[in-house]
């Protein structure tokens, strides 16, 4: 490993605002006034580290902060950099005061960044603030205040968290945007519920990504709710939950359960733990898979009074519900799980058939009296290849945001591609870091 000869303070009058890149491979450019220095380091840690140190020194020799625009795999960050090495984010307009804003060093390629990291938005979680409406603090404001510090703490991710542990705690960075949203992100997640809820993933065509988008809610929800979820396929015959999720001991599905609904009826003697001999643990994930009848010589569906009483016995065991369902909007059982829903997802890829499908399913549910519960639900739209067509993403962000109270794109990622058993764990940091913003924007709705 190896730094650049060049990387030492410039005895030269301070430029006004200092430009860098640190990139994920531990490489990193930074222009001062037209000069550019570069590092070859061994990860992001040390050159964002290595990028400060140097900033530190200009700041030192001039006696004050120096702005800095670093521009690393997690975004762009306005920075003040202190002589004494410490960081804090800068107000948007030092960058813009600048004659030049925008670094004058090679951006990283378009396709490593995902949709969803291009359209994060901001979760910081504050109150408002009771002085603005004219009302006296409450206990309860100074209450919310603490948790709004404490949720900060130190950075865990990023360059910020980087620094933080090569200087051994010395320069510690408050969080960035991205880790702030990200931080947002969970607190939605976990919000008090005012009751078990109900999410519904339609669309009526094969191949939309419904049970990955069932599973993926269910295992964000799980993870960071510590478990009472469950993740359940309402497919009238066989859907493949239970094929894409991972398996038991046992092989009951939800006609089992159906057929000895009488033993969770009764709530003297009902036991979360005798649902372990029809629901599938997920493990680490924390949440539970209910599957749909896989017996193929069987005869057996599930209709809308059956799914009604699994759905009411399962309410007592469950604080978040998300239902799987099957390709004909016309069986009974399907609307049964629309009449329940408290959060409706509509999911579709990025393709013309898939989408069509999904809007032709807001049609027919805006004709049949959901018109409120489509402007509530959440639209997600899935990548089917890394590359786009951006084209055609723009007009479902169009047409869908016209219809429903929010659209998020969630990237192509080759390990769900298989087919088999998802492994959240096993997933591109940027598509569990999607999928937490989708079960977020979905939480808010709940």
């Amino acid at each position: 490993m190896s730094e650049s000869s060049a990387l030492t303070a410039d005895p030269s009058p301070g430029p006004s605002v200092v430009q860098a890149v640190v990139r994920a491979d531990g490489t990193a450019e930074v222009v001062v006034d037209g000069s550019v220095r570069r590092v070859a380091l061994g990860s992001v840690a040390e050159a964002g580290a290595a990028v400060t140190g140097l900033v530190a020194e200009i700041a030192a020799g001039l006696g004050r902060p120096v702005p800095a625009t670093v521009e690393d795999p997690d975004g762009v960050w306005s920075l003040l950099i202190h002589p004494d090495g410490s960081v804090e984010e800068a107000p948007t307009a030092l960058a813009d005061a600048s004659s030049g804003a925008t670094p004058a060093v090679p951006a990283p390629p378009p396709e490593t960044r995902a949709p969803a990291e291009e359209r994060t938005r901001t979760r910081t979680g504050e109150h408002r603030t009771v002085a603005a409406a004219g009302q006296a603090p409450t206990l309860d404001d100074l209450l919310a205040t603490r948790r709004r510090t404490a949720q900060q703490g130190a950075a865990h991710h990023g360059w910020q968290a980087g620094l933080r542990r090569v200087t051994g705690g010395l320069v510690s960075p408050a969080p960035g945007r991205a880790e702030r949203a990200r931080r947002g992100a969970i607190e939605s997640v976990q919000r008090s519920l005012d009751g078990p809820k109900t999410i519904v993933v339609i669309n009526p065509k094969g191949g939309a990504h419904k049970t990955t988008a069932t599973l993926l809610m269910a295992a964000t929800f799980g993870i960071h709710r510590g478990g009472y979820t469950l993740a359940w396929d309402n497919n009238e015959t066989r859907g493949t939950l239970g094929w894409r999720s991972t398996h038991a001991r046992h092989s009951n599905t939800a006609v089992n359960l159906l057929q000895d609904i009488g033993r969770f009826t009764d709530l003297a003697s009902a036991r979360v733990g005798d649902l372990d001999s029809y629901v599938r643990s997920q493990g680490r994930s924390q949440f539970d898979v209910l599957a749909s009848d896989e017996d193929a010589a069987s005869a057996a569906s599930v209709d809308a009074h059956g799914f009604t009483s699994l759905h009411t016995a399962l309410s007592r065991f469950y604080r978040v519900m998300v239902i799987d369902t099957g390709n004909n909007m016309r069986a009974s059982n399907w609307q049964a799980a629309i009449d329940a829903a408290d959060q409706l997802v509509i999911v579709s890829t990025v393709r013309e058939d898939t989408a069509q499908s999904a809007a032709w399913a807001i049609d027919a549910l805006r004709a049949t009296g959901h018109a409120e519960m489509v402007r509530h639900a959440v639209t997600v739209l899935s990548a089917p290849e890394p590359k786009v067509d951006k084209h055609l993403r723009k007009r479902l962000h169009e047409h869908f945001g016209a219809l429903t109270r929010a659209v998020l794109d969630v990237p192509h990622d080759k390990r769900l591609i298989p087919g088999g058993p998802i492994e959240y764990d096993a997933l591109h940091r940027r598509t569990r870091d999607a999928w937490l913003q989708v079960t977020a924007t979905v939480a808010d709705g709940l």
